[in-house]
């Protein structure tokens, strides 16, 4: 006890020193680290990706195509005969000779005959036609009904799919029985066109074995209206190739 009381102001010191310094050294390290910039580092989900997109492209407006002008077909003119003048008596002149009123000749043609037509106004024929670019003859629409497209966007297929088209080959296909005796088989190409009401016509089968073809023809016959091909979002009248499997069932 002697000994601790002798020792406690020495020891008191010491710990008051320790204290100091160490509370000194934390005050150097809080202005020591205030003094540096901070850095913050992002989080990045591990699952993120993350890319520099480029800006959009621009977009540049579609270039309007202006439809051609309506043709302008000169008309039959209103032309009167050119007669060379001759001095004879008033009474030896034919009336279909005698010279025209010079009046008359101001809106028409001069030319070696009469004809009747359209008067020429300023040394200008009027054109024909409604002025929508259609000048007589057949119409496009009309054309454009009677061409066969070759190539189309959608071609014409069966109506309900392949599933309808199974179950009406199952229903309507009879086997030639010349085909079964002579066990003939294999698949036959049937050609024909579709029109843009959907008839069928021109069935031809272009490929197959013989003795077959004639059911393929009657089968594509007797299929009904079809869904027409489009092109261009307007159905039109194509060409159509279906192939007919015919295989015999192995005994």
């Amino acid at each position: 006890a002697y000994c601790l009381r002798k020792e406690y102001n020495r020891r008191l010191n010491i710990a008051l020193i320790v204290t100091g310094l160490f509370v000194s050294l934390l005050i150097l390290l809080y202005f020591f680290n205030s003094g540096k910039e901070k850095q913050f580092i992002p989080l990045v989900d591990p699952d993120i990706t993350i890319v520099n997109l480029a800006p959009d492209p621009e977009i540049k407006k579609p270039e309007i195509i202006k439809p051609p002008k309506p043709l302008a077909i000169p008309v039959k003119l209103k032309t009167v005969q050119y007669t060379t003048p001759v001095i004879v008596k008033n009474n030896d002149v034919p009336k279909d000779e005698k010279p025209v009123e010079i009046d008359a000749l101001d809106n028409v043609r001069i030319g070696l005959a009469n004809m009747d037509g359209a008067e020429n106004i300023d040394g200008i024929a009027p054109p024909q036609g409604s002025g929508n670019g259609v000048i007589g003859g057949i119409s496009d629409s009309k054309k454009e009904t009677d061409t066969i497209a070759i190539f189309v966007q959608i071609e014409s297929s069966y109506p309900g799919g392949q599933k309808a088209w199974s179950r009406y080959l199952n229903k309507t296909f009879s086997y030639p029985q010349n085909a079964v005796d002579n066990r003939i088989q294999g698949p036959v190409t049937v050609r024909f066109i579709v029109d843009i009401n959907g008839v069928v016509s021109n069935v031809e089968a272009v490929n197959g074995p013989e003795d077959l073809k004639a059911e393929a023809i009657r089968v594509i016959k007797k299929s009904g209206k079809w869904n027409p091909a489009i092109q261009n979002g307007r159905t039109v009248k194509s060409y159509k190739e279906q192939r007919i499997n015919f295989v015999l069932n192995e005994e």
